[in-house]
C-alpha cells in the first residue's frame, strides 16, 4: 500500500472523538501514512467503503441494539467494506457464546450455565445445584459489566426478579464466582496474532467489576511465558485471524481461566504500553494491500 489513505475508526455516540485511549492512534496511524478519522456506527450518510479500512474501536452500545448492529454488519459486508476485525469475526464475537466454542475446543473457560431466553427455572436452584455458594449473572449479550451482577450465599426476590427480567430479553450466563478476580483480572492484548503487551485489572475494594467505570485499576504486568502461550491458544481457537485481540482471564493454580475473548470493541490499553500503537499502525499496513 502507498500514499496516504482515510481509516475510519468507529465509535458510538457516547466517545465521538474516540476514546481517550484510542485517541493515543491517531499520531501513529498518521505516522504511518494514515488519515485517521473518528466515526460513529450509526451514522446513516457514511460511504464505509470509500475507506482504506474501517477500524471498529469503541461501539460500546452495540449491546443495547443488537438487532440494529448486526444489520450494519451486514451493511459492511453488501457495500464491500474492508473491516477489522472481519465481519464474520465481529458476529461470532458480539455474543458470549462463542465461549461454549472455545471450551468444546478444549480450552480452559470458567465454568458456565447458558439460560435461554424466556427460561421459567429458579436461579436459585440453578445456583444451588451446582454447589456455587457465589455467583455472577449477566446477559450473553453485554459489555462494560453491563447488568452484571454478583449473587450468594442466599438467592433473595430481587435476585430472581432481575434474573427473570433478563431471560425475558435474551440469553442470560451464570458463572459461578472466581475469588481470585479479587487479586486482578489479566488482559492480553495481540496484535496481528502476536503478543503486545499485558495488565492486571484490580476491582476497588468490595467488588468484583474490574472496569475503571466502577472504580477499577489498570497497571502494566509481564505474565509469565506459560500464560502468554494459553492466551495464544485461546486466540488460535477463534473462527479467523484478526487485527487486533484482547484476551482476558484470571489465574487459577497458575494457570489462565478464560473468561472472556475480545475482538470486537475491546480496550486495548494503549496508555500502559507506550509501543503499541505503532505496532497496531504497523498491523493494520501490513494488512492492506
Amino acid at each position: 500500500m502507498s500514499g496516504r489513505a482515510s481509516v475510519a475508526l468507529v465509535t458510538c455516540a457516547a466517545h465521538p472523538r474516540l476514546s481517550p485511549d484510542d485517541r493515543l492512534l491517531l499520531p501513529a496511524l498518521a505516522a504511518a501514512g494514515f488519515d485517521p478519522v473518528a466515526r460513529q456506527w450509526d451514522s446513516t450518510d457514511e460511504a464505509w467503503e470509500s475507506h482504506a479500512a474501517v477500524v471498529v474501536r469503541s461501539c460500546w452500545d452495540y449491546h443495547l441494539r443488537p438487532g440494529e448492529f448486526h444489520r450494519w454488519l451486514d451493511s459492511l459486508e453488501h457495500a464491500g467494506a474492508r473491516v477489522f476485525n472481519p465481519v464474520p469475526i465481529l458476529r461470532w464475537n458480539a455474543d458470549k457464546a462463542y465461549l461454549r466454542e472455545l471450551e468444546a475446543a478444549g480450552l480452559e473457560v470458567v465454568p458456565t450455565a447458558w439460560v435461554g431466553e424466556n427460561h421459567g427455572g429458579s436461579l436459585a436452584e440453578l445456583v444451588g445445584g451446582r454447589g456455587w455458594r457465589h455467583a455472577v449473572v449477566k446477559p450473553s449479550i453485554s459489555a462494560t459489566a453491563y447488568e452484571t451482577w454478583r449473587v450468594g450465599p442466599v438467592i433473595t426476590p430481587e435476585d430472581e426478579h432481575r434474573f427473570h427480567r433478563l431471560t425475558r430479553q435474551g440469553a442470560v450466563m451464570v458463572q459461578p464466582y472466581v475469588e481470585s478476580i479479587e487479586q486482578g483480572e489479566l488482559s492480553l492484548v495481540f496484535l496481528a496474532g502476536r503478543f503486545s503487551h499485558a495488565v492486571l485489572k484490580r476491582p476497588r475494594a468490595g467488588d468484583f467489576r474490574v472496569q475503571t467505570d466502577f472504580g477499577g485499576t489498570v497497571e502494566p504486568v509481564r505474565p509469565a511465558p506459560v500464560v502468554v502461550e494459553q492466551a495464544h491458544c485461546a486466540l488460535r481457537a477463534t473462527p479467523g485471524p484478526s487485527l487486533y485481540a484482547r484476551v482476558d482471564g484470571c489465574l487459577v493454580d497458575g494457570g489462565l481461566r478464560l473468561m472472556e475473548l475480545e475482538l470486537l470493541e475491546p480496550g486495548l490499553y494503549f496508555a500502559q504500553e507506550a509501543a503499541a500503537p505503532q505496532g497496531f499502525a504497523r498491523a493494520l499496513r501490513a494488512a492492506l494491500p
